[in-house]
């Protein structure tokens, strides 16, 4: 398997809460041990994992906090629907693209739970406040 990703973060503005602090829990390393736990567990082979570094698509996840919901989520990138007309993705067929698909967002899953358990440690002993407690209710 590659070397873990290096997590490159995108703001895309003001209105997402907690953003910051979640960019840096994955620097910090939830990226990493979510992503070393789904290689080994991970159907992708190494050309796989390849196409979907060459696609950008580990820098493609999204982690953010939706405050509608007042709990942590994630968005997986996919696979564009034109594949086959990419040099890069020209000689999968639609059953590999869906595997490909469906392993990103098992590795979004596992990169969730690593965020997660890392919240649960700071809410305890730092000051990132995720919930009420610090923060009290947010109006939007």
């Amino acid at each position: 398997m590659p070397r873990e990703f290096e997590w490159q973060e995108e703001t895309l503005g003001s209105e997402d809460f907690y953003r910051e602090d979640i960019e840096d829990l994955l620097q910090e390393g939830a990226w990493k041990e979510g992503f070393n736990e789904w290689t080994e567990y991970t159907s992708l082979d190494e050309e796989h994992v390849r196409i979907v570094s060459d696609l950008g698509l580990f820098q493609a996840f999204d982690f953010y906090w939706d405050p509608t919901e007042d709990r942590l989520r994630f968005d997986a990138p996919m696979i564009s629907d034109d594949w086959r007309e990419r040099n890069t993705t020209e000689s999968l067929d639609s059953s590999t693209v869906s595997m490909i698909d469906g392993e990103l967002d098992d590795l979004g899953r596992a990169v969730h739970e690593v965020l997660e358990n890392y919240l649960e440690r700071n809410d305890e002993v730092s000051d990132y406040g995720w919930g009420e407690e610090t923060y009290g209710k947010r109006e939007e």
